[in-house]
């Protein structure tokens, strides 16, 4: 017996907007097919759109396992990462200048998992700016808008940036 007729009531849960059922119903198809690498990913999915990245990121990587020649659960799998990786580097904020560094090299790692992922690179930037690398956040701004040209709060930021950008400048050049 295999588990298709329990994911059937979960695309219905889903359709009702009971998300929760709808993983109740897939966890009961993984268990009556637990190789199925379709399931681990539709849960997988569900789990993220419920904001339970590390269940998510788990079913994930067992769809990967089971079936590692797929490059959609292999992305999947990349983009549930960058965004556990952005959620983990907010405790780098508020610290020391290390920990901004700290910020930065795992948004670098988030951005390449998944370099559609908006707000790691305003994450990114906001810690250049406060480490006072106001070229790297502007530049960091500027990739973003590339492919988002109508981000408002990173047009924002972005402007804020070469501000400060343009004082620094002038400052260091006062002092020469």
């Amino acid at each position: 017996m295999n588990g298709d007729h329990q994911i059937q009531k979960a695309y219905e849960s889903i359709l009702q907007n009971d998300f929760e059922e709808a993983i109740r119903h897939f966890e009961e198809a993984i268990a009556l097919d637990p190789d199925n690498a379709s399931y681990h990913y539709k849960i997988s999915v569900t789990y993220a759109r419920s904001n339970k990245l590390s269940k998510a990121i788990e079913h994930a990587e067992q769809a990967g396992r089971l079936m590692p020649s797929s490059e959609q659960y292999r992305y999947h799998l990349q983009t549930l990462q960058a965004k556990q990786m952005v959620h983990d580097v907010e405790r780098y904020y508020g610290g020391s200048a290390e920990n901004l560094y700290m910020a930065v090299a795992t948004l670098q790692q988030a951005i390449a998992l998944d370099p559609l992922l908006t707000e790691a690179y305003l994450l990114q930037a906001l810690a250049h700016r406060q480490l006072g690398n106001y070229a790297e956040a502007v530049s960091t701004l500027k990739e973003l808008l590339k492919f988002d040209p109508q981000h408002a709060e990173a047009k924002s930021l972005l402007s804020e940036c070469e501000s400060q950008f343009k004082q620094w400048i002038h400052s260091t050049k006062r002092r020469d």
